[in-house]
């Protein structure tokens, strides 16, 4: 398509009249989702279709609306959201503080200058102060996870001076460059090769990391920092031994290491406390958030550190610095959603509420072994193996055509996440369970039984 700017024009104008209508006629919502379908394949990426439960040739879902742990496609159809955004909805889908927050941000200012002093940055950073464990009283504020990790790869190297870093089996930390080195699936790092010196180890094995720590300090290529999810999200769900997160902070303090916690996909209240790591009351170096930070509403992510690894970057802050993180809007956003986890109670909501629904789950994996293998999880992170990725991608289809939406982990394709907001009400956690059920049941006809 070649360079068309009267046309470019028009399209801009209609896309607006149907995002300003409270309404759309039949014919407007086939013509959003033919479009859809059509400019998807020709300036997105083709190959995500072939992976969209949401496009058959029968039926294509496509998102339109959202609230509180639901959103509707364009034909009004509406599902329960039991993906939760990857662990981005903690707070529910277009929760009436967060928008208050950032509508009415919106009508004084958008995004900062960038010169004068930004006062909802500053408020944002002294409310991370204060939720966060132990001395994490500074912030950055970037765009994503992803960058967060960026950023806290780049404070360890400034705290340190060293360049190797180490990481886990079966992690996430993003796709980055600097970050893809700490994502241990080689799908995702191979075409990219070589990547900053990173080295991985079972998660969860104690001597593993100090094997790690211990022989790089022995042949000079010291540590800069471990990175670690203290749950591992795409990696399958997978919680932190007990006194794993404590040792590991000790042999860092040993080998002079940094201790990141990746708590993108596990802060914010999703695991019952406010991050993952309070359950052990172990207080990293560094910490990456993300995702449910900003609401579901607005993207924004945090690095948080303690003053001795803020030193050198207070010497210098123009060795780090971002156009639109930490803008007006997504302040806002990010401020709210605090007020709102700490005014509702939504970590204490997320513990009770997958203490209700893993017992029962774990009945499913009792009746239904040649589909189920494996309930794991925390509050409401939690993840369900099945016997083989076909049999668990098998049941998230089931599960759409029974309005419930869910998709597995990146790195361990045999697990479908749980992750709803936290706000899900006991009423769609049971439709849920009772479409499960009816979709394990489906599959579990279709699959050998073990013997």
């Amino acid at each position: 398509m070649t360079q068309d700017l009267e046309k470019a024009k028009a399209k801009s104008r209609e896309v607006l009249e149907l995002i300003s209508k409270k309404e759309l006629t039949q014919d407007e919502r086939d013509k959003v989702i033919e479009e859809s379908v059509r400019y998807w394949t020709d300036h997105v990426n083709a190959g995500f279709l072939k992976y969209r439960k949401s496009v058959s040739t029968d039926y294509t879902a496509v998102e339109w609306e959202d609230n509180g742990a639901v959103f509707r496609d364009i034909n009004g159809k509406e599902f329960i959201d039991m993906l939760g955004g990857f662990g981005v909805y903690n707070v529910g889908h277009r929760h009436p503080t967060v928008l208050k927050a950032v509508t009415e941000q919106l009508q004084r200012q958008a995004i900062h200058s960038q010169e004068l002093i930004d006062p909802l940055r500053t408020y944002l950073a002294h409310l991370v102060s204060l939720i966060t464990p132990g001395d994490l009283n500074y912030s950055f504020f970037s765009n994503s996870g992803t960058e967060s990790v960026e950023g806290c790869m780049k404070m360890a190297m400034l705290a340190t001076g060293r360049k190797h870093f180490v990481g886990t089996v079966g992690a996430f930390h993003g796709k980055t460059l600097g970050s893809l080195g700490g994502t241990s699936k080689a799908m995702f790092r191979e075409p990219f090769m070589p990547l900053l010196r990173w080295s991985h180890i079972p998660f969860g094995d104690v001597k593993a990391l100090e094997t790690a720590l211990s022989c790089a300090d022995f042949n000079g290529d010291r540590v800069a920092a471990f990175v670690v999810e203290p749950v591992q999200g795409e990696g399958g769900i997978n919680v932190a031994p007990p006194g794993y997160l404590k040792a590991a902070r000790e042999l860092c303090d040993k080998y002079g290491a940094v201790l990141v916690f990746d708590e993108i996909q596990s802060g914010m209240g999703r695991t019952g406390k406010m991050f993952y790591c309070d359950y052990e009351g172990v207080v990293p170096d560094l910490m990456a958030l993300g995702k449910a930070f900003g609401g579901g509403v607005m993207p924004i992510g945090a690095v948080v550190g303690t003053e001795k690894v803020w030193a050198k970057y207070v010497e210098n802050p123009f060795l780090h610095t971002t156009t639109f993180g930490g803008n007006p809007l997504a302040c806002a956003a990010a401020i709210a959603t605090i007020s709102v986890l700490l005014d509702e109670d939504l970590p204490k909501q997320a513990k009770e509420k997958g203490e209700y629904m893993i017992p029962k789950m774990n009945q499913l994996a009792k009746r239904y072994p040649n589909v189920l293998s494996v309930i794991r999880g925390v509050g409401l992170m939690i993840g369900m193996e099945f016997t083989s990725n076909e049999t668990g991608y098998s049941v998230a289809k089931e599960l759409f055509a029974r309005n419930i939406l869910i998709s597995g982990t990146y790195i361990n394709a045999r697990v479908l996440r749980v992750e709803p907001p936290l706000v899900i009400s006991y009423e769609q956690i049971d439709i849920f369970l009772k479409a499960l059920e009816e979709s394990i049941a489906v599959v579990s006809k279709l699959q050998p039984a073990l013997t």
